[in-house]
């Protein structure tokens, strides 16, 4: 059987067959990433940023090839997430824009798309890596080109390309040293290549058992998080901030001072202090007393006092009206726009809290497993009211994302602080002064967060070979900003290599964000191990709540 081309039906059949063949593959291709963690989730992120496009597509009734593109462009870029799934997005948006030119799809045309998408997605990645899905996806569009002047079936020419796309993945390990140290091809890679066979099984007339599943809002499980959170103990009522312009010296033993006060009468406690002047955030019942012991070190700025009990009784009010009218949560901005307002991405209870503390008009609930996509990103955008929108990401899996989605916002001016760790993140909240314009902001929050080191502490989910490090499935691991710093099977000692690995003379703070599975009394022993080793060094200990990460450490 020959095929010489394809109308919009048949091949919106062959994108919905790869989609679900992605899908139905999404475990074992989470599996391949390289770093043993428990957040292994290139294949997830592929699927979902697929299936946002294959939902778009299987709402078209009678699609031409103008529309089906648009649905699979449109909707692959709003659902990206993470890096494997922006590139993904990209190369779907190249394709998208040479076959909305015609009526039907030949080889010729088939293989201008697909130079097309690898040129859209090179273009996309501020530093493309060989060794990747654009790897594959040059080398299958490569065989492409060649293939055109020699063939017009569309069988011979799918079934050639995906051979090629093999085999340029099967040399992935060649050009990246950490694929074949720890034994495997390039996860987005193999993704990719499924998506393509998908598309060839459909061609030849071969049928999937897979269905797209609308999204559709879970009206009970609503219900069930507005009740857990109208029944949410708060203990403080009122979330207190305010800035001290020091007029006294405001030394190490001062600081801890202050810090045991608030802790008095208080939790969630934020402060960071520089030469001149003290931010200072916490939540008590008693504003006046954490106000009145700052009084003794200087005058008073800036100060926001929220009743977050009457917030809370709001918020659940507002949701329960939106419940029972079944729309999308929307509230309009009830105060004046502001001229810069943040985004961040975080995760845990403790951590969200300091983000808010320090600023955060919005946060977005993800990161590692969990990367939001750029519909999340530009929703959470919508709902910050201010002309421009600093992203935090805190995640170097998210910050494609979330430039996707500056890119496609066209009503604020939006900022992306590439911040790649939690730490980064709070660094660049710290940093922000609200009186100077943001471009100055943008600059300095760059400076500061390219000063801060990460150590985060989870364990290994395989066995494997990287950096020299031999890894058994169970093992802790301490992992760097570029590397793995520790490896062990006790997970104190691991967590101190790694601080070891971090601390230098220059390290002037270590902070310690102890996780959901950590205990405070376990951070406080790593704090007292590196007061005894480190004198020079001031340590904070803050409970973050995130999951998979025992310990977030940064040292700045």
């Amino acid at each position: 059987m020959e095929i010489n081309s394809i109308n919009a039906a048949v091949f919106a059949k062959m994108f919905l067959a790869g989609a679900g063949n992605l899908e139905a593959k999404k475990e074992w291709i989470n599996e391949l990433n390289v770093f043993p963690v428990p957040d292994g989730d290139t294949g997830t992120n592929m699927s979902m940023t697929i299936l946002s496009a294959a939902r778009e597509v299987d709402a078209l009734e009678n699609p031409d090839m103008k529309s089906l593109a648009k649905a699979i462009s449109s909707g692959s870029l709003r659902g990206a997430r993470g890096n494997s799934g922006v590139i993904l997005s990209q190369l779907f948006r190249g394709f998208s824009k040479v076959i909305a030119e015609y009526d039907t799809i030949t080889v010729d045309v088939m293989a201008r798309a697909m130079e097309k998408a690898v040129e859209t997605a090179y273009k996309a990645v501020m530093k493309p890596k060989e060794g990747t899905i654009l790897t594959v996806a040059k080398g299958a569009a490569k065989k492409g080109r060649e293939l055109a002047d020699t063939t017009n079936d569309l069988l011979v020419f799918t079934e050639a390309v995906i051979k090629e796309a093999e085999r340029v993945l099967s040399k992935t390990p060649d050009m990246l040293p950490v694929l074949k140290q720890a034994g495997v091809v390039d996860s987005g890679g193999q993704g990719l290549v499924e998506v393509l066979k998908g598309g060839l099984m459909a061609l030849q007339g071969k049928k999937l058992n897979f269905t797209i599943e609308t999204d559709k809002p879970n009206l009970s499980a609503v219900s069930s998080s507005i009740d857990a959170q109208a029944n949410q103990e708060i203990k403080f009522a009122y979330c207190t901030q305010f800035l001290i312009m020091l007029e006294k010296p405001f030394n190490n033993k001062k600081e801890k001072e202050f810090k045991a006060h608030l802790e008095g009468i208080g939790d969630s406690i934020v402060v960071v202090a520089d030469d001149e002047i003290v931010k200072v955030h916490v939540h008590t019942n008693d504003p006046g007393l954490a106000m009145q012991k700052a009084l003794t070190y200087g005058s008073l700025t800036t100060i926001i006092i929220e009743n977050m009990k009457l917030e809370r009784d709001e918020k659940i009010s507002a949701l329960k009206e939106k419940e029972m009218q079944g729309k999308k949560e929307d509230v309009p901005p009830s105060e004046p726009e502001k001229d810069m307002g943040f985004v961040s991405v975080s995760i845990g209870e403790g951590l969200n809290e300091i983000f808010k503390g320090l600023g955060a008009d919005y946060i977005i609930e993800g990161g590692q497993t969990m990367n939001p996509s750029t519909e999340d990103v530009l929703n959470a955008i919508e709902q910050v009211n201010a002309k421009t929108v600093f992203v935090l990401p805190n995640n170097k899996n998210i910050i494609l994302a979330a430039n996707q989605a500056a890119s496609i916002c066209e009503e604020k001016n939006v900022i992306v602080i590439p911040t790649k760790t939690i730490p980064q993140g709070i660094t660049a909240l710290v940093n922000f002064i609200e009186e100077q314009p943001a471009h100055e902001n943008e600059e300095r929050m760059n400076q500061e967060i390219a000063l801060v080191k990460t150590g985060q502490v989870t364990y290994a989910v395989r066995d494997t070979e990287i950096d020299d490090k031999e890894i058994h499935q169970g093992d802790y691991m301490g992992l760097g900003d570029k590397t793995i710093l520790s490896v062990g099977r006790d997970k104190k000692q691991t967590t101190q290599e790694m601080i070891d690995a971090m601390v230098d003379d220059d390290t002037g703070i270590v902070s310690i964000y102890y996780g959901e599975e950590a205990k405070e009394e376990e951070a406080e022993e790593l704090s007292g191990y590196i007061t005894e080793k480190y004198p020079h060094v001031e340590v904070e200990i803050h409970e973050g709540g995130q999951p998979i990460y025992y310990y977030i450490i940064s040292a700045e």
